[in-house]
């Protein structure tokens, strides 16, 4: 059995700058756009959207909840991560069970998972 198989020099051209630029923009910008959103940004949104619908304000919520109105801010905005106990505290002064906040927020992760197949539909 004969191994004949021809190779192809293809000749090597370094990007340029502005090549490379464009490159690894595109290649972050797709990145972002897929990324599947953290839990604690999932639910930061959850949270700023019930707020909201509630009709409370940061401030408010923050005093009902025992809590400074900048962290508050950070969990909204998904900086920071929630520990159990002060995620039941925000939900009481929200007057909704932690549950059904979990439930919206893995609702939004998995509608945001599902809209690059959705929309290929």
């Amino acid at each position: 059995m004969s191994n004949n198989t021809a190779t192809m020099t293809v000749p090597y051209r370094k990007a340029s700058k502005a090549e490379a630029a464009v490159s690894d923009a595109s290649l972050s910008v797709s990145t972002v756009e897929s990324r599947e959103p953290l839990l604690r940004e999932a639910l930061g949104e959850t949270l700023r959207d019930i707020r909201t619908r509630c009709g409370l304000t940061l401030r408010e919520l923050s005093e009902a909840a025992a809590i400074s109105p900048g962290y508050l801010s950070e969990l909204e905005r998904g900086r920071k991560e929630v520990s159990s106990e002060l995620l039941a505290s925000v939900c009481a002064a929200l007057g909704i069970a932690v549950s059904d906040l979990m439930v919206e927020a893995a609702s939004a992760m998995a509608l945001h998972a599902a809209s690059p197949e959705m929309a290929a539909i």
